[in-house]
């Protein structure tokens, strides 16, 4: 019997172990996801490593700005790995109560758990699917629906530390661009073209037109891979 006297539609056993076919799933599109954004931030990296050679550092600081934001949404996704890895072990936590008392048990860590997965893009239809049914089943209680927007990634960019921007710089060129360390300062080569103004450059209008459109491209595939 579930939580208010309500008894599950379903056999407690095969829903939870449905449950956690689908916790395993979703787990596995989000691994999907992972190798799909590191090969977008591979692509950014060559464009960084070419632009830096031209010379483009306002190029190579958007790029590095790029790599930031496949790092950080790499790391929320595995996060909510986590999440989901959490719940699943409850699950198996469930089915050995099940098997003594003879009924599913109202937990606070997947409570805590499901709040976290319902607002994550990637799984979220699934979770608020699920969180119902654990509802019914007398596993969780009623959430409450958050109207909390989480803070978009560009917002978040604006106010990053440059000495991020500058490690990645320095990380990706091999100490071309970025924050040199000071024991390295008198061994690195000039680079004189770093220091050309951009009215004076020589590079033809329409290449710029074509790195332009290539950063753009580079900055929609990773957009669409975070929504």
């Amino acid at each position: 019997m579930g939580l208010f006297g309500k008894t599950p539609e379903k056999n407690p056993k095969d829903m939870v172990n449905e449950w956690c076919h689908k916790l395993r799933k979703e787990g596995y599109q989000l691994d999907r996801q992972i190798r799909a954004i590191q090969r977008e931030e591979e692509k950014v990296k060559r464009s960084l490593k070419e632009a830096a050679k031209k010379g483009d550092k306002d190029v190579c600081i958007i790029l590095a700005k790029e790599v930031i934001r496949a790092r950080k949404a790499i790391g929320k996704i595995y996060t909510s790995k986590a999440h989901l890895n959490s719940v699943q072990m409850q699950m198996k936590n469930q089915l050995a109560t099940l098997r003594v008392a003879g009924s599913l048990q109202k937990s606070t860590d997947v409570m805590q758990a499901m709040q976290t997965l319902v607002r994550v893009p990637e799984v979220a239809e699934t979770m608020r699917t699920m969180s119902r049914e654990m509802m019914k089943a007398g596993i969780i209680e009623e959430m409450l629906e958050e109207t909390m927007e989480s803070i978009e990634d560009t917002e978040e960019l604006e106010e990053e530390a440059q000495e991020e921007v500058d490690k990645v710089l320095w990380e990706i060129t091999a100490g071309q661009l970025g924050q040199v360390p000071a024991a390295l300062t008198d061994s690195l080569p000039a680079e004189p073209v770093l220091e050309t103004p951009v009215a004076s450059t020589s590079k033809p209008v329409a290449l710029a037109t074509e790195n332009d459109e290539e950063l753009a491209e580079m900055q929609n595939r990773l957009q669409a891979l975070r929504s």
